[in-house]
């Protein structure tokens, strides 16, 4: 009984995703239970249908070629069972594969784990299948995606990562191969819809795509859809920046439905068309006006389409991604979105119903939806974020389930207000996880698709997202770190796997704090709390970490490492170096200092730093293969658009006379505070402790946090701008009131003074996300009656603009404290989804002074 539990549990340990989890099913020692797939110079040949798929059989050539890569042994490929002798894999699809039907009359395989199933495969050791096989490694797949994904999980099993082209991760030679008995299997997927959104591609990815293969054409997307299912996503939004995939190459959708990827257009294109497709010819493009032209244009648009598997886009916006025209009727959208099923109903000669379809609630379609909008029941709504990673509409926890579902339509990149951001990676995968947790406890599970700019570089978190789509249930807060870890060494080989997780963590942390785009010689202080040189410190901190793991790294792993972490590290500590001394050079050139002019010449050493790192990216990187992939602008804007090309920060020099000394202005030196309770009794102190006026804690640091049966208080480590976030979970939970046994955090503190107190409280930019009136939570020093606080209650566009510019978002509530001495600051729990990073008390007599990141974490007296 014990055997069969071990069993048990070392099948189901073999089904969790390995990117979340180490365990593998693929080893390097031979025994009687294992598979041989290459054992002493041999390797096993490959038995597939050719009635399979023809995408099945072009992934089982991507299989093959990637054994070869791993242990420079190329398996035999044979189509018939005659043909097969001894140790072979067996590949197919259940009800395409006659072999594969065959051993499931057989009684060797049980159809019923894959009959019906979407999207599943299993892969396990089969003994003497057919004659003159002693055993087999059958993978069997419930459908096309299936048995694709049973193939590219072999293939990262034995060590290729899905970026072995995209970032040029080597693949480690091995000469043993065995596969551990057992059924490994991922399962079902629990998002069915998982993709990326390839956009915003002028000028890295489009000038690139054109000079390696003539532009957005079927060897382009060849690549895409293979990164695509290795990642075991199976849904795309082509490039469409003057972009038009059907017209471009009529082999792109070919190939999309040889591949078995799920094709779509973004929120704002039509029934397959591509926005660019619209000519001037065509006139307005105002359905009011318009629509013969309209009609015309979307049906042939499904007639295009065919039978290749699509979601197609439903509803309309204003020429160019814009609102429509000012006080769109309700009933004119409805209207649309009837022509447009009328049309599919027509040109497919089925009911609309059964083509799926997708309608994007987008900045102001989400407010005509929120006024009563009407939407068939089987229309897919999806749902989006602000464009800044902040979900802004999530499906009522009552409300009646939808036959279409809901998805979620995320950004990692994004041209608009307050700011573009296309640089480089910016986002920390702990807030991604928080937003996408919320939305999948809320339901929404049928489409997630996050829009990725270039792909590159956005590796780590495009893969993130992907992983977390196939099964959100398999993350939490505490195993983030871990990803981190896995991440790193599935695609740097085991080697300095601490290190470089670490480095993948702060640098994405660092960066998020603020966008590249956002950054200017005003972000952070150089005069107060010594903010701007302990970030740049920060970041040359990560720099020196990773030039020395460069250093000592095997050389063919470091292509890879330049773009997966060199890269990005060396370029954002520059940048943010470069407006430090900016900022430096501007304050000593006010204060008459011959120190601005050596910081006007560091000024411009960054700057033409900055040039070089590109430069280096774009023609010695793998010997040039990426030229173009880092041309994006990202210095010196002035406005939300991008300049036209990187413009050197403004310096000033000055002239000093040779004996004359400059007057200085003393009160703009950097301040460094005394601090006031060095010679203080703290005998009876408990928590933190008043100094200069304030009282600053990070979040994760409470003194108490008081759960329910319902709720507990989470810390997600490393989220935020200085340390770690804390919110509640489950977030499906509806408002709770607050009592004495309410969910609640606790932070001891101790004052000299008393008076009226300001609490800061610092948040994630969190959305009201219900048709509530907002969110809430409650808050109190001691006894005292909770405040309760509306999170939502200033959500104008300058504050919300405000708020995701800093990457944060302060609410700032009074109390009145009688006397000096210990006190408990209590936070209350009332509504879920906020994320607290944060907490500045500044008393009646104190002075928090000017700072981007707030001042550091006051003394804490045990």
């Amino acid at each position: 009984m014990l055997y069969k539990f071990l069993l048990l549990f070392l099948i189901g340990l073999s089904i969790k995703s390995y990117a979340i989890n180490p365990n593998k099913y693929v080893v390097n020692q031979a025994s009687a239970e294992n598979f041989p797939l290459v054992s002493k110079g041999k390797i096993a040949s490959i038995l597939v249908s050719k009635n399979d798929f023809s995408g099945v059989l072009k992934v089982v050539g991507h299989l093959e070629n990637d054994i070869f890569q791993v242990s420079d042994l190329h398996p035999k490929r044979i189509n018939k069972i005659s043909e097969a002798e001894d140790f072979v894999v067996i590949i197919g699809t259940l009800g395409k594969s006659e072999i594969i039907d065959q051993l499931v009359k057989k009684g060797k395989i049980n159809a019923n784990d894959l009959r019906g199933k979407w999207e599943k495969f299993t892969t396990q050791i089969v003994e003497n299948p057919f004659k003159g096989i002693k055993k087999a490694l059958v993978i069997a797949g419930s459908d096309k995606r299936g048995t694709i994904y049973g193939i590219y999980d072999l293939s990262s099993q034995i060590g290729v990562s899905p970026w072995y082209f995209w970032a040029d991760v080597p693949v480690k030679k091995q000469s043993e191969l065995h596969v551990l008995p057992g059924i490994h299997s991922q399962g079902e997927p629990k998002v069915k819809y998982r993709g990326i959104f390839i956009n915003d591609e002028a000028p890295a990815l489009s000038g690139w795509a054109f000079e390696k293969f003539g532009g957005f054409n079927s060897k382009f997307y060849d690549k895409v859809f293979e990164l695509i299912l290795r990642m075991k996503g199976n849904y795309l939004w082509p490039a469409m920046w003057g972009r038009m995939f059907y017209v471009e190459d009529s082999q792109n959708a070919v190939l999309a439905n040889e591949y078995g990827i799920v094709m779509g257009t973004s929120h704002h294109e039509p029934l397959t068309r591509a926005h660019a497709e619209w000519g001037k010819s065509n006139g307005k493009w105002e359905f009011n006006t318009n629509s013969e032209a309209l009609i015309k244009f979307w049906k042939d648009g499904i007639k295009r389409m065919g039978n290749n598997e699509t979601i197609v886009t439903v509803g309309m916006r204003g020429d160019g991604d814009e609102p429509m025209t000012e006080g769109t009727a309700i009933g004119l959208l409805e209207n649309i979105v009837k022509t447009q099923r009328n049309i599919i109903a027509e040109v497919t000669k089925k009911p609309a119903e059964e083509t799926p379809q997708m309608w994007a609630l987008y900045k102001e379609v989400q407010d005509y939806y929120d006024k009563g909008m009407t939407v068939p029941d089987d229309i897919t709504l999806l749902l989006c974020d602000d464009n800044w990673g902040n979900i802004r509409k999530l499906p009522e926890l009552d409300s009646k389930p939808r036959k279409g579902g809901y998805g979620i339509y995320y950004h990692y990149d994004y041209v608009g207000g307050p700011r573009n951001y296309k640089w480089i990676n910016t986002n920390q995968i702990e807030r991604v996880w928080e937003q996408m947790d919320l939305a999948y406890q809320y339901g929404v599970d049928k489409i997630w698709i996050v829009n990725v700019g270039d792909i590159k570089p956005m590796e780590f978190p495009i893969e993130f997202f992907l992983d977390m789509a196939w099964n959100p249930e398999k993350f939490n807060a505490e195993n983030l770190e871990q990803y981190y870890v896995n991440w790193a060494k599935e695609n740097f080989g085991d080697l300095n796997t601490a290190d470089i997780a670490e480095i993948l963590k702060l640098y994405t942390k660092y960066n998020s704090r603020r966008k590249p785009e956002l950054l200017d010689s005003k972000t952070y202080s150089v005069i107060n709390y010594n903010e701007a040189n302990r970030v740049v410190a920060e970041y040359q901190k990560l720099v020196q970490k990773a030039n020395s793991i460069n250093e000592k790294l095997k050389s063919e792993y470091k292509d890879a490492f330049y773009q997966l972490v060199l890269f990005p590290v060396l370029a954002s500590s520059n940048l943010n170096e470069l407006y430090v001394a900016a900022a430096k050079n501007q304050l000593y050139a006010s204060q008459g200092r011959a120190s601005a002019n050596l910081y006007a010449e560091k000024v411009k050493e960054l700057f033409e730093k900055d040039s070089q790192l590109t430069n280096y990216y774009h023609t010695k990187l793998a010997n040039g293969k990426w030229n173009h992939m880092m041309s994006q602008t990202h210095i010196g804007y002035d406005n939300w658009q991008q300049p036209d090309k990187n413009v050197i920060p403004k310096t000033k020099t000055i002239e000093l006379p040779i004996k004359e000394q400059a007057k200085i202005a003393a009160e703009n030196f950097p301040k460094t505070e005394t601090s006031i309770i060095t010679n203080r009794n703290l005998d009876h102190v408990r928590g933190f402790v008043e100094d200069n006026g304030y009282i600053s804690i990070e979040s994760k640091n409470y003194s108490k946090a008081i759960n329910s049966d319902a709720v507990k208080w989470t810390i997600i480590p490393n989220l935020g701008r200085t340390e770690s976030g804390v919110t509640l979970k489950p977030s499906n939970i509806k408002p709770i009131q607050i009592s004495e046994q309410s969910p609640r955090l606790e932070y001891d503190v101790h004052f000299f003074s008393k008076g009226n107190v300001k609490v800061h409280a610092y948040f994630s930019p969190t959305i009201n996300f219900t048709i509530r009136d907002g969110l809430k939570y409650g808050i109190a020093f001691d006894y005292e009656k909770p405040q309760i606080i509306n999170f939502n209650s200033n959500d104008s566009e300058k504050n919300w603009a405000e708020c995701v510019a800093n990457n944060i978002k302060i609410i700032t509530s009074t109390h009145q404290i009688e006397n000096s001495g210990n006190h408990v600051l209590k936070i209350y729990a009332v509504d879920p989804a906020l994320v607290l990073q944060k907490i500045v008390i500044e008393t009646e007599e104190g002075k928090v002074l000017e700072s981007y990141l707030g001042p550091p974490e006051s003394f804490r007296k045990e």
